[in-house]
């Protein structure tokens, strides 16, 4: 009889699951053992393990099972006394010198989900190697210590809320006058911004800040649709930005004063631009595959390199820890500063938009607007398509096997780092100062059933076009 395989994958930051039916105890068992006989074999066990949880079903009685299965491995841990927000259980491991960290949130997924990610040594999601190297121990047997190792109940928040209200300048923020829409999304960021920014007098409305693990009506992403209430809430309010946070506030999204929202690739390009231009920190820029070219502009002016990598926050904290980058992004909001932690920060990113707006005197629009001005005109698309294996296989085989154009437009050549990627002969590009160059990136998720298609173009017109082509294309290998 051959031996049954347990249904845990780690993907690009973790494992997720769905609640019950294969994001179970068992399970979750069977994924920290994996974390364990790693922790046991390449770091040093008893500096022990940091365990934080979010505000989803079940998060905390998940964590406790986590810290069990560790503590009887016979390493420590560190656990949670309340919601932890991932970049403040990353900033832990750090500053506590643990051997690692685990975090119950599957992010940004509907309610039904839950998962486990872990945090390497360093502070921030284990680099391929490591995530390759825990994956290697799924299913092998965890020997059980003479003695279990202690569970300690601690608070993680004060020390990372000090370290990054220190990493901004908050008197600026309070004398710019700017009032701010913070939207937690019913997530672990509740009450962190808003508590510094309470602190340090500055003007503030927050929303969806008590707990719910339903996430009424939304998944805790921060895009459309999700965040229409962050739309109506900053017109509403009379805000100059709205910043919101995903729902382990690790990623962030954001909507200008007139409630339009400003996609997390322009954030990107505006913090790297103003890191460069103004904080004139050195080091190289970032960002994922499938992620604005907006950044190799703005690297090219500034004389950095650009290194472009895989898809998966991954990738940039390896980057990171080989040599010195400046700032690091994806396409899902997730933004990393190297001289904070290898490590993307919602709350972090939302302090420097913050800061950002008073330093310029600009409004949150107006930085955007004169962002684009500058570098040319990018908007960015993204539809999730929802589809069978069988349909999902067929469209990434037939992408692979050539394609001569999409929405009329010829294919200029293709990249294949993660996904397939398409440069299209854009006519419209030919019309504007400093276009964008346009292109379609179709891939398959590795954590959930469905074909990602992404496209960058000089206009929305053009994005919505490209991304209707190729929509059509998948759905042509329909039986």
């Amino acid at each position: 009889m051959s031996e049954t395989k347990s249904v845990v994958k780690f993907g690009t930051d973790g494992w997720r699951g769905i609640i019950a039916d294969d994001f179970t105890y068992a399970n979750v068992r069977v994924a920290v053992a994996a974390i364990a006989n790693y922790v046991l074999s390449h770091e040093d066990a008893k500096a022990g393990v940091c365990i934080g949880w979010d505000t989803r079903f079940g998060s905390q009685s998940f964590a406790r099972v986590a810290a069990q299965v560790i503590a009887d491995a016979g390493i420590p841990v560190q656990l949670a006394k309340d919601v932890t927000p991932t970049p403040a259980l990353s900033f832990a491991v750090r500053e506590r010198k643990a051997a690692g960290g685990v975090m119950i949130t599957s992010s940004h997924n509907p309610a039904e989900w839950n998962g486990v990610k872990y945090k390497a040594s360093y502070g921030g999601s284990g680099k391929p190697s490591i995530m390759t190297a825990i994956e290697s121990y799924l299913d092998k047997p965890l020997a059980k210590a003479a003695t279990p190792a202690s569970i300690t109940e601690v608070d993680f928040l004060p020390e990372y809320v000090a370290a990054i209200a220190r990493f901004v300048d908050l008197e600026a923020i309070k004398a710019s006058g700017f009032k701010f829409l913070l939207d937690v999304m019913y997530g672990a960021g509740r009450g962190v911004v808003a508590g510094i920014f309470s602190k340090a007098d500055i003007p503030y409305t927050e929303i969806r800040n008590e707990i719910n693990p339903a996430f009424p009506g939304i998944n805790p992403e921060p895009i459309l649709p999700h965040i229409a209430e962050t739309q109506v809430a900053v017109v509403g309010e009379r805000c100059d930005a709205g910043l919101v946070t995903d729902g382990d506030a690790d990623r962030i999204g954001s909507v200008d004063e007139y409630g339009n929202v400003v996609d997390a690739h322009k954030l990107l390009s505006l913090i790297a631009w103003w890191l460069l231009e103004r904080k004139k920190w050195p080091g190289e820029l970032t960002r994922a595959f499938n992620t604005t070219k907006m950044m190799d502009r703005i690297a090219a002016k500034y004389g950095r390199k650009l290194n472009e990598h895989g898809i998966g926050f991954k990738y940039v904290a390896d980057l990171m820890l080989e040599k010195e980058i400046l700032v690091g992004g994806e396409e899902s909001g997730g933004i990393g500063i190297s001289k904070h932690l290898p490590e993307r920060d919602g709350m972090l990113n939302s302090l420097l938009v913050a800061n950002v707006m008073a330093d310029e005197k600009k409004t949150l629009g107006e930085l955007i607007a004169a962002l684009q001005e500058e570098f040319g005109e990018h908007q960015y698309g993204r539809i999730d398509m929802h589809i069978s294996e069988e349909l999902k296989q067929s469209a990434i085989s037939r992408a692979k096997a050539g394609v001569d154009e999409f929405a009329g437009m010829k294919v200029l050549r293709v990249e294949t780092m993660d996904g397939i990627k398409f440069f299209l002969d854009n006519p419209e590009a030919k019309t504007k100062k400093n276009a964008a160059e346009t292109w379609l990136l179709l891939r398959a998720s590795g954590t959930e059933p469905l074909l990602r298609v992404y496209s960058e173009s000089c206009s929305t017109e053009s994005v919505e076009k490209v991304l209707k082509s190729a929509t059509d294309f998948v759905n042509a290998g329909k039986a």
